[in-house]
């Protein structure tokens, strides 16, 4: 059904906000990458069993989904520029631990801080560019941010990988930690808080009682995007650990083409991303509702993702393989903000933060399993690449299963009419 949109424009000084939250996007995924990145080094130099690396893999999401709860309802109420400066300091400081001689224990520990830290990365950074974006503008920012990640990795892969060469593993840890403090020392002085409101709050018909966190969270809607943002977060977590050592390992490239490859599937993403929510965009900008336009969309490129990946063991040859892995793993990723952006139309201001970390809490609990099941399949299968493939096809049936769930049950509000906060109708009233 199409329905009309009433256009309004950003704040001033909001593309510049959006922008220092891409940088602080490319920091956060770099940190992410770095483990698999630097995976056949660390697994020679501390003698780790596939199954260790994978429990390393996913120790990084062990407080990653806890952390994003909590600090969703934090910022609910304290300014987003704070949270987000003390989260930079963290992922600096936890960083140089590794600039010495490190064992396992101690890289383990770093990556469980680490990950607390960066665990409410992506929905602050959304929650605090949506106070300076309207509803129907929301899917372009929110996709260049979602994209700091994958230029993050597309910027420093190259570089970390030449450390890595050419030095060791050790000083690629001290980079990142250089790069998050410059990030923070300029956030500190630059960033602000917007001030916009959210659409609907003009718009809507005004409620005095706002909806409970319980009918919110069981909404078919949100349950629906709790399963795509885990199925399309399960094939980015198994890539981050593992695609550099499947390629160095299973398929015989070397650690320098190898990062040159794992560059492009990030630089995939980064493209699929920005087309998928243009495509968004103008699907609505037509006139079309946000079934369609975001949860339709989401459900496709899911359900397209998991063919790929279920194929791959299948395929002959290595190029197959690497672009049905890459296309598999990139498809799904329009998910991470076409999902935010349908609950941020359906949860008022008020409740939005805790909302869109509950659901990144959700999603990204994908990577406390998903690394360690490959390990486990690396290790018991009758060969490496075997065990590989089928870390793989279990990832596709993850995906097609979540976008089975998107297409059916993603089914925002055609006409947003969204219940607000007392203190919300007041200002209203004003």
């Amino acid at each position: 059904m199409k329905h009309a949109i009433t256009e309004r424009k950003a704040i001033k000084g909001a593309w510049g906000i959006t922008a220092l939250l891409f940088l602080f996007m490319m920091v956060n995924f770099a940190d992410k990458a770095i483990v698999g990145l630097a995976g056949a080094q660390i697994m020679a130099d501390l003698d780790l069993t596939p199954t260790q690396f994978g429990l390393l893999g996913s120790s990084f999401f062990l407080l990653f989904s806890v952390s994003a709860v909590l600090t969703g309802f934090v910022v609910n109420r304290v300014k987003s520029k704070w949270v987000l400066l003390i989260m930079g300091v963290v992922w600096a400081l936890v960083q140089f631990p590794m600039l010495g001689a490190v064992g396992f224990e101690t890289l383990l520990a770093c990556r469980i801080i680490l990950g607390a830290a960066e665990g409410p990365a992506y929905p602050v950074a959304l929650h605090a560019a949506y106070k300076w974006f309207p509803d129907e503008r929301r899917a372009m920012p929110g996709a260049i941010i979602a994209q700091g990640a994958g230029v993050g990795v597309i910027v420093t892969v190259p570089v970390l990988n030449w450390i890595i060469t050419n030095y060791n593993w050790h000083y690629a840890f001290g980079a990142l930690g250089l790069a998050g403090l410059v990030w923070t020392i300029v956030w500190a002085f630059i960033g602000r808080e917007g001030t916009l409101g959210d659409q609907t709050a003009v718009n809507a018909k005004v409620d005095i009682n706002a909806p409970s966190y319980r009918s919110l969270l069981l909404n078919p809607t949100n349950l629906a995007s709790w399963c795509a943002y885990f199925a399309a977060y399960f094939g980015l977590a198994l890539v981050l650990s593992w695609f550099t050592p499947y390629l160095v390992k299973a398929l015989g490239f070397s650690q320098d083409a190898a990062g040159k490859l794992t560059a492009l599937l990030f630089l995939t993403g980064f493209f699929v991303v920005l087309l998928g929510s243009w495509l968004s965009e103008h699907i609505m900008k037509r006139g079309y509702g946000s079934r369609w336009a975001r949860g339709t969309l989401a459900g496709v490129a899911l359900c397209l993702g998991g063919l790929a990946l279920v194929a791959t063991p299948y395929a002959s040859g290595s190029v197959l393989k690497i672009a049905l892995v890459i296309a598999g793993t990139t498809l799904p990723s329009i998910v991470y903000t076409l999902s935010p952006a349908i609950l941020a139309e359906i949860t008022p201001s008020s409740r939005r933060g805790a909302i869109l970390a509950i659901n990144s809490a959700i999603g990204t609990s994908a990577g406390i399993v998903a690394p360690y099941i490959m390990g486990s399949a690396v290790e018991s299968a009758v060969s490496v690449a075997d065990g590989y493939h089928h870390g793989f096809f279990v990832c596709g049936i993850v995906a097609l299963v979540g976008g089975v769930i998107a297409i059916a049950f993603l089914k925002p509000k055609t006409k947003t009419e969204i219940a607000v906060s007392p203190a919300d109708a007041s200002a209203l009233a004003t």
